[in-house]
């Protein structure tokens, strides 16, 4: 049995995670960017020192949220990659299913709902995984 829409809705649900990766590393770059802060600081010298704290606050949180983006999504790319390994050649459809299933809400839970559109994909393809059985052959020559 072919399992081609499993495998074609698990690499695009990498991809999206692959995307993820690159807005968290982004997000992560924020965190302790002096010059960003000199920048915010030199376009409007009446702000406070509480303003800059803020401020600095913030970009830590984002710099937090970056990781967790960056971490959730590299584990959500390998656990898809594992699972087309499972699927090609029809190899082992239920492990790779569980693996999707399990992935795709973990994550979508744990970034806050971020990952999303990528978890809608592995859970797709994580129940057609499970569910989809194989073409039962008639041989005529029983009857």
């Amino acid at each position: 049995m072919k399992r081609t829409v499993e495998i074609v809705l698990s690499i695009i649900g990498a991809f999206v995670y692959l995307i993820g990766a690159v807005f968290g590393g982004l997000f992560r770059m924020l965190d302790g960017d002096s010059e960003m802060m000199q920048d915010i600081l030199q376009q409007d010298p009446a702000l406070t020192d509480s303003d800059v704290a803020d401020a600095q606050m913030v970009l830590s949180g984002v710099g937090s949220i970056g990781t967790m983006l960056l971490v959730a999504s590299i584990v959500a790319i390998i656990a898809g990659i594992i699972a087309v390994i499972f699927f090609v050649g029809n190899k082992k459809p239920k492990v790779a299913g569980i693996v999707l299933l399990v992935i795709g809400v973990l994550t979508t839970i744990i970034t806050f709902g971020a990952g999303i559109f990528a978890g809608i994909f592995y859970i797709i393809a994580g129940i057609m995984g499970l569910v989809r059985k194989p073409k039962q052959e008639i041989n005529m020559e029983q009857y």
